[in-house]
């Protein structure tokens, strides 16, 4: 099943590559400059114009990417980690399912993880 959003998770210093690979690989994407921790954008894919929010330190070193629309290119997170991994070869992770802020997720600390060593599910509590 779709979801209405996709948001995954990738180290800091990988976030030149992403935005290069993004613009490169899925379509035009615009950015505007960083205000402190983010940075906002427009990604272009088959004439679907994706809001896109980058935030620094979301879980220490590692940035929030998060794709405000249902128009990805991707089904899920996951498929979103699979792809950007293939593309980078740098670790992504994401949680292992969709969830909102009203829900209470008791899975909400569970995430999976895409590297060299395959997709692995992981316990990561994120400190807010």
């Amino acid at each position: 099943m779709r979801q209405p959003d996709i948001e995954i998770y990738l180290r800091e210093e990988h976030l030149d590559a992403l935005t290069a690979w993004l613009n490169q690989q899925i379509g035009p994407l615009e950015l505007k400059p960083w205000h402190e921790l983010v940075r906002r954008g427009t990604l272009t894919c088959d004439k679907h114009h994706i809001a896109l929010m980058i935030i620094r330190k979301a879980a220490g070193k590692w940035a929030s990417i998060w794709f405000d629309s249902a128009h990805t290119p991707w089904e899920t997170d996951l498929d979103c980690a699979r792809a950007i991994y293939q593309g980078l070869q740098e670790e992504v992770r994401c949680s292992v399912g969709g969830w909102s802020e009203e829900e209470d997720d008791p899975d909400m600390d569970r995430w999976i993880k895409v590297n060299a060593s395959g997709e692995v599910e992981f316990t990561w509590a994120i400190k807010a």
